[in-house]
């Protein structure tokens, strides 16, 4: 099969690698789509020493493919099936990050494995089948909008609070959108002026452009200030403080983004009182259902994130990765399999 790997820091091949190895408990999947992450895919494909990746591996962690064929153990897939977070194996040879930018992948049946007293191999709960009628390349977002309602949920947005986005990518816009879902009165975004209207779709209810040299007054110009959350979603050095006297006493911040993971500091002083920072983690797989019943009521829409209508083949996957470097896209989509 075909994949996308990642011979090296900075250079990307689409090559033929080892069709995967489909277990006992595994279901077998042709790959449909994937979409990149302006976040992870690029770091890995720069060396980020976060990940801390061996080369070559597999990019790919937003990924839907199709069932075409199931181990003996497996109960909950059955051929057909769209399902959510394709992966593949490591190898002696070859690494994965999740390896979903591929024409094959698998998807693991964790119930089964649980029942049988087999230990998982990948988290629980990431392997779902879509419902019927759900658009594959639209669904790559499931994935990103998974792991941010987990981040955002575990922190807690009550009615008619406030809250304060750094980023205008994906998962800024997932903030936004989330926060708007769960009730948000109001929702600033601070990020690139060009993605504003984009901001605006999704739920944001006042901008700033980042580039202002004193965010805190732009908002206070605004009539912005004491907000109940802060979620800096790109993770620069600095940036939370730009914002920090911004935080109501009692209020929360958090760090989602990971541009420079491990090195970003905070000067709690610069905020007016205590505050909660907030570091619980997600589990995309505890938002699952929310995320289906939010897109089967249109409160998430794929378009909002992704260029339906330009869409590039596993083979153009370094062109896909460059659009998004160059922002020309949010996210791209990538479709892995020429049928």
């Amino acid at each position: 099969m075909k994949a996308a790997v990642v011979e090296e820091p900075g250079r990307l091949v689409v090559r033929d690698v080892p069709d995967p190895v489909m277990g006992d408990y595994d279901a077998l999947c042709e790959g449909l789509y994937g979409a990149t992450c302006s976040g992870t895919d690029l770091h890995l494909l720069g060396g980020h020493p976060l990940f801390g990746i061996k080369f070559p591996t597999i990019l790919g962690h937003e990924s839907i493919g199709r069932v075409i064929a199931v181990g003996p153990k497996v109960e909950n897939f059955r051929v057909g099936d769209v399902v959510t977070r394709i992966c593949n194996r490591a190898t002696d040879d070859l690494r994965v990050h999740w390896g979903g930018f591929a024409e094959l992948g698998l998807v693991s049946d964790g119930q089964a494995r649980q029942r049988d007293g087999v230990a998982l191999e990948w988290p629980a709960g990431i392997h779902r089948v879509l419902p019927a009628g759900f658009d594959p390349a639209g669904s790559t977002m499931i994935i990103t909008w998974r792991e941010t309602l987990s981040f955002i949920s575990r922190i807690g947005v009550a009615e008619g609070a406030k809250v304060l986005v750094m980023g205008t990518g994906g998962n800024g816009f997932s903030y936004m959108n989330h926060a708007a879902n769960m009730g948000a009165g109001t929702i600033l975004a601070v990020g690139s002026p060009s993605r504003e209207a984009t901001a605006r779709a999704v739920g944001a209810t006042d901008f700033i452009s980042y580039r202002e040299e004193d965010l805190v007054a732009a908002a206070r110009g605004q009539g912005l200030d004491q907000f109940d959350l802060i979620i800096d979603a790109v993770g620069r050095i600095g940036q939370l403080d730009r914002v920090l006297p911004l935080v109501r006493p009692g209020g929360s911040i958090a760090i989602y983004g990971v541009d420079d993971y491990g090195k970003v500091t905070i000067n709690p002083q610069r905020a007016p009182g205590s505050f909660t920072f907030a570091n619980n983690g997600y589990q995309e797989a505890e938002t699952h259902e929310q995320v289906v019943e939010f897109m089967e009521q249109g409160r998430l829409r794929p378009e909002h994130y992704l260029d339906l209508e330009h869409i590039f083949p596993l083979e153009e996957m370094n062109e896909a990765l460059a659009a998004i470097r160059e922002r020309r896209a949010i996210k791209a989509v990538v479709k892995l399999n020429e049928g």
